[in-house]
């Protein structure tokens, strides 16, 4: 994945507010890195940009070595699918789907036959075996969190996208969830670009740029 010179203008009422400015971001195969700074900096904006849900007003965007720019929604869809998986702060569970249905779902969607077998398998990954049939409003915050991890990370892409994921979280709770984060982003090889506040979550990535006022300020 990786970002030259990308600028981000949205409208507003009072005219165009820029959310990024000629920002430059790389992301290798396999790798791990935290994306931290002040809220409004535009971290999560750089998510929407370099995932293709959000194209840029300017520069150039590129995804397994596609400009995002030459492909149309649906083009940019297709090229996500599969290969890219993101997670939230909110989680985006289907409500009317138990988790062993939620973690199915893109399985199915990729014609997997093995769906719901793989779901279950998700399912004692994450700890939350005895938790299937269970729908998002009968889980703790922490347990759907956990089956939205599972269902990121279940079609085994190269690339996870995760914004705040333990922002919703306590303490006990966020602990774990980091934990099953990078020991399955480890385990599948999957790059992670992760958005945090936390700076000890921060520090378990193999590297941190610092985002201000849209641009890089700071990587080590």
């Amino acid at each position: 994945m990786e970002l030259d010179g990308v600028f981000l203008s949205l409208p507003s009422a009072a005219g165009p507010v820029e959310i990024l400015r000629d920002l430059s971001f790389r992301v290798e195969t396999g790798e791990r890195v935290a994306v931290t700074g002040p809220s409004g900096s535009g971290k999560s904006s750089l998510i929407s940009v370099a995932a293709g849900l959000e194209l840029p007003t300017a520069g150039t965007v590129r995804l397994f070595g596609q400009d995002l720019g030459k492909l149309d929604e649906d083009g940019r869809a297709r090229l996500r699918r599969g290969r890219v998986s993101l997670v939230f702060q909110s989680f985006h569970l289907l409500p009317n789907m138990t988790a062993a249905e939620n973690i199915a779902a893109p399985l199915e969607i990729a014609g997997r036959r093995d769906a719901a077998e793989l779901a279950r398998s998700w399912l004692e990954r994450v700890g939350l075996a005895a938790r299937g049939r269970h729908y998002p409003h009968q889980l703790s915050g922490g347990e759907q969190q956990r089956v939205a991890l599972a269902r990121a990370l279940a079609p085994r892409p190269a690339l996870l996208f995760a914004d705040e994921p333990t922002g919703n979280l306590d303490a006990a709770n966020a602990a774990l969830v980091a934990d099953l984060m990078f020991d399955l982003v480890i385990e599948t090889g999957a790059a992670l670009v992760l958005v945090t506040h936390d700076p000890i979550l921060a520090r378990r990535a193999d590297r941190q740029v610092v985002i201000g006022d849209g641009r890089t300020v700071a990587a080590a």
